[in-house]
């Protein structure tokens, strides 16, 4: 049966209007507007909440992509009462992102396998969903980007995209040391976004063990210092989740 005219013109604008639930559920609409008396009022208010949501769940979903977490960690997985003492107490101020809002950086530090970069990986992706955008790298990883940026001459366009972005999360500090110049790269890097734009570091090191890795301890205090005014700094020491994992499947074992 051919649509009549009115259903061609809904369509044909639909899709140029890049309205592409309005084109392919109109059917459907038409169907419930009928068998549920609905007004037209009523169903042209569904039929924009659903376009709405559906450009809401994409942006999300785009946002989360561009991201580019190595893993989809929600705060929902997290198992509160196994966390330490300090992130049980801040999750609920840090789910709000309003560190995030008012450009303040989190720093989450001590031993590995506490959960620092699940916390870290799931309030970004909160961010996300909240229309933010987000970057996720590791240290090592960025160090490397700018590095070779630099060397293409591009590393003005870095610094305007890393400058740009909502939040940024920088993992895995202190797991690779790096040299006086690489230091001082990272040094500028990140001082961009100081006081204006948020960033989470999470680190094995406690602040007094930065020098082990950066060996100009000038710059370590500097970057320290940058890092940590106004932040929200979480001791993240306690028993690796990992070895917790370890230590029962060998108890079953027995």
């Amino acid at each position: 049966m051919e649509e009549n005219k009115d259903i061609k013109i809904i369509r044909k604008a639909a899709t140029e209007l890049k309205l592409p639930l309005w084109r392919d559920a109109l059917d459907e609409y038409i169907g419930r507007f009928v068998a549920q008396s609905w007004s037209v009022q009523h169903l042209m208010a569904v039929m924009m909440q659903d376009q709405l949501k559906m450009r809401a769940d994409n942006r999300r979903r785009t946002l989360i992509k561009r991201a580019d977490f190595p893993q989809l960690k929600y705060l929902g997985d997290l198992i509160v009462d196994e966390l330490p003492d300090d992130a049980r107490t801040a999750l609920p101020l840090l789910r709000s992102l309003d560190f995030v809002r008012q450009g303040r950086n989190l720093v989450l530090y001590g031993n590995p396998g506490t959960g620092k970069t699940h916390i870290a990986t799931a309030l970004g992706i909160e961010a996300c969903t909240q229309g933010m955008t987000v970057m996720f790298t590791s240290v090592p990883r960025l160090i490397t980007q700018i590095k070779e940026a630099r060397q293409e001459r591009a590393l003005r366009s870095l610094e305007n995209r890393f400058i740009n972005y909502d939040l940024v999360i920088c993992d895995e500090f202190g797991y690779v040391s790096c040299d006086k110049e690489a230091g001082e790269l990272l040094f500028n890097h990140l001082s961009l976004r100081a006081g204006k734009k948020s960033i989470i570091i999470t680190t094995n090191l406690a602040f007094n063990r930065w020098s082990e890795i950066i060996a100009d301890k000038v710059l370590v205090t500097a970057m320290v210092d940058r890092l940590t005014h106004k932040a929200v700094l979480l001791n993240m020491t306690g028993e690796s989740f990992r070895m917790k994992e370890t230590k029962k499947i060998l108890q079953n074992q027995l």
